[in-house]
């Protein structure tokens, strides 16, 4: 089994620098490819953390395979399954499992070197073919981040709802009414299947309910950050009100919002505040650092390897749908205008 030295040696990094990084410590400041070489390098070796070592006497090893929905130039722009994705590859590593990646295959998945695995961690959405393959490769699927049937399959999932109420709660009480909505109209579904956008829905719902809705101020940036781009710069070009503040409904949208409104002359938060759905690293890398309704990734990812691990263990068990709260970290996008 490899050792740190032996992570050390592959990735060309300190043995200092590898143990914090699989020790999860968030005092250190790295860069995601420095993390994501270290987690996909443990895993390839099948590193394990000394605890670990020790408990594999008495525990048996599983060979974990992750899906994911997202291509890595994809996660680029969108950091949030990057996290999520090693999270999950880190709480693997924690408990002793071995770590592999499906290869896409017609749409599908299939195993690397067609080995056999014991569970699949799914991360994201996937189509009903998708979902078909991986069942043919593994009875043990916790989905993670989706949740396609709760009849079959375990997940792990956040309360958005709830999230998108912390948000403008918080929003009210630091006495803003005029509140605004970047993100997508419509998304995809459980299935891969295009869709309302979930958070826009609850938050149109919430300000209607509140009296406070106003279309004008529902932005819809459509999916990639080019297109974020060009939306956020057409409003702010129309010349149209602007609200006191905008939720964003991810860090990506934020960041390239905050751009925008800086470029026209617009003081973030002096004149329009900002508050963020996820907080991972990047909320604290501008400026002003955001404030983030924190989806907790790292528990996510804990999580969905407890679950796939129940289910190894005892295949007919009942799937499980497990519903995360969200919780809101306070910084300085935001200003009090009571």
């Amino acid at each position: 089994m490899a050792t740190i030295r032996d992570l050390a040696k592959r990735t060309g990094f300190s043995v200092a620098t590898i143990s914090r990084v699989l020790n999860n410590d968030t005092t250190m400041k790295v860069m995601d490819s420095t993390r994501i070489a270290i987690l996909e390098a443990a895993a390839e070796l099948k590193y394990s953390l000394p605890e670990s070592r020790r408990r594999l006497k008495q525990e048996s090893v599983y060979h974990i395979a992750i899906a994911e929905m997202m291509s890595k130039k994809d996660k680029m722009e969108d950091p949030y399954y990057l996290y999520l994705k090693n999270y999950a590859v880190g709480a693997c590593v924690e408990k002793g499992c071995m770590v592999s990646y499906l290869s896409g295959k017609d749409g599908g998945y299939q195993t690397r070197e067609n080995k056999s695995v014991d569970g699949i961690l799914a991360i994201g959405i996937f189509s009903e073919e998708q979902i078909e393959q991986m069942s043919k490769i593994s009875r043990s699927i916790v989905f993670v981040d989706s949740t396609p049937d709760e009849q079959k399959f375990s997940s792990v999932v956040l309360n958005f709802k709830q999230g998108v109420e912390l948000a403008l709660n918080y929003l009210i009480q630091k006495g803003h009414r005029k509140i605004g909505f970047l993100g997508p109209t419509y998304k995809l579904d459980q299935k891969k299947r295009r869709a309302l956008e979930v958070r826009r829905q609850y938050f149109k719902e919430y300000m209607t309910q509140s009296g406070h809705y106003d279309d004008r101020w529902m932005i819809d940036t459509m999916l990639t950050l080019e297109e974020t781009h060009l939306q956020v710069e057409k409003w702010v070009r129309s010349g149209e009100e602007r609200p006191t503040a905008f939720l964003a409904y991810n860090e990506g949208t934020a960041i390239t919002a905050v751009s925008i409104f800086r470029e026209a002359g617009i003081q973030i938060p002096e004149e329009l505040s900002i508050i963020s759905f996820n907080d991972t690293p990047l909320a604290i890398f501008i400026e002003p650092p955001l404030t983030s309704i924190n989806a907790h990734l790292e528990m996510m990812g804990k999580e969905a390897v407890r679950l796939i691990k129940e289910h190894i263990e005892k295949p007919d068990s009942l799937p499980c749908k497990v519903v995360l709260p969200l919780t809101l970290t306070e910084r300085s996008s935001v200003l009090d205008c009571t």
